[in-house]
């Protein structure tokens, strides 16, 4: 059988101190209405990267409300997960010459059909997220259930022969969900088709309020130096993430403000053969500057370590390419820090109003940002409860149980 992750528990009440009662109680309403009803989510890691962040939190909350929902992870090789990630590229516009080749799409069907075989299908309800899983319907004998694909990265403009191949599977699906739609591909063919914004849980131990001085103080354990302004990216090692970039942002900006340093924080996980091999080439980069630091996952930085540097930090920088949403700026945005980010996918979802003017194309145009907000720490103090307000409207955690929640009842009664 797939591996089903333990979650934990988690409290929804506690949320009436942050939103209020309205939408607690509109989710009781929707759980009530759902009540005995199943729901399983399904993705290809269980650490590591956005989706594995997302859920840790979701399915506990939901199961808080009283519905039946699990979280189960599929198998896969380093093989299987290198031709996954190429198609996950291919589907941003990335290099597709990996999947064209007829043993890849061969590798990728197989271990589709062994995790079809090893599901546990006593669900009333999937919900399938991004392409490494999206195959298992295909291959699945289950046919009382209802089937969605949660699509997480930007498909605004495909490779065209990538996105034919994983339309193929994504057929069989009664419903399909995308961040935004943009990201909608105009020759979907699934029932009904859905957009929503992932969201960040704000009673987690990654956006927790700490108080700044103990952020400081964890991230001087750390070798930071508190005294001396300090940029951060926090992403998995991506060539999506621009890190090689951001690198070259924190040379420039160092010029005009002596004393500046970098930490890179990224995440490594199983489903990403690249993640290895770009942390490796990012250290050695990194290595040739004692004021760029580069933390992992798997030395010790984890939920709590990155809510301190967020929250200690005085710029957040996510230099993204590509980017589906990009939780790490509401992240940072919750936490009240300023955010310069690349003017991509979903992040411009998140910085709205006077958080728009530092969206950027640009390594120079990121760094002449970042300066200017070390410069003026009144103006990025402004930015950052601004963006706090935006988050707080439209990205935690209850809005997405809302939203999902309303298009499951929605599907099963189609």
């Amino acid at each position: 059988m797939l591996n089903k992750v333990s979650v934990g528990v988690r409290n929804l009440q506690k949320y009436r101190l942050i939103l209020g009662n309205e939408l607690i109680d509109e989710l009781e309403k929707l759980a009530a209405e759902l009540k005995g009803i199943r729901i399983c989510h399904v993705n290809s890691t269980q650490f590591g990267g956005g989706v594995a962040e997302l859920l840790s939190s979701y399915v506990p909350l939901v199961r808080n409300l009283g519905i039946t929902m699990d979280w189960q992870v599929i198998h896969g090789d380093r093989p299987f997960f290198t031709v996954t990630k190429s198609l996950h590229n291919a589907l941003q516009g990335g290099d597709s010459s990996l999947i064209r080749s007829k043993e890849a799409l061969e590798l990728y069907e197989t271990q589709s059909k062994a995790n079809a075989l090893e599901m546990d299908y006593n669900y009333d309800v999937f919900i399938i997220n991004d392409p490494q899983p999206a195959a298992v319907r295909y291959f699945s004998d289950n046919t009382h259930a209802k089937w969605l694909w949660r699509c997480h990265i930007d498909t605004s403009e495909p490779d065209e022969e990538a996105w034919n191949f994983l339309h193929t599977y994504l057929k069989h699906y009664d419903a399909a969900i995308f961040t935004m739609a943009e990201f909608i591909p105009r020759d979907l063919t699934v029932p009904i088709i859905a957009t929503m914004a992932p969201a960040i849980d704000a009673l987690s131990a990654k956006n927790m309020a700490l108080p700044r001085g103990l952020c400081r103080e964890m991230t001087e354990n750390l070798g930071i130096d508190r005294a001396r302004p300090l940029i951060l990216q926090v992403s998995r090692f991506d060539p999506w993430k621009d890190p090689f970039g951001v690198i070259k942002i924190y040379q420039l900006a160092k010029e005009r403000v002596p004393g500046l340093q970098l930490a890179l924080v990224g995440s490594l996980a199983a489903d990403d053969p690249e993640g290895s091999e770009m942390y490796a080439a990012i250290h050695t980069e990194a290595d040739k500057d004692n004021d760029v630091y580069v933390f992992t996952n798997l030395t010790g930085v984890g939920s709590m370590q990155v809510n301190a540097f967020q929250t200690a930090c005085d710029v957040v920088i996510q230099k993204s390419i590509r980017e589906g949403f990009g939780l790490v700026v509401s992240e940072a945005l919750w936490k009240a820090r300023p955010v310069v980010a690349g003017n991509a996918g979903g992040i411009p979802m998140q910085m709205t109003g006077n958080l728009s003017n530092y969206l950027v194309q640009s390594i120079e145009g990121c760094a002449d940002k970042v300066v200017y907000l070390l410069k003026n720490p009144n103006i990025a103090a402004r930015l950052g409860k601004e963006g706090k307000e935006n988050v707080k409207r439209n990205f935690l955690m209850p809005r997405l149980m809302r939203d999902e929640l309303s298009l499951v009842k929605r599907v099963l009664e189609a």
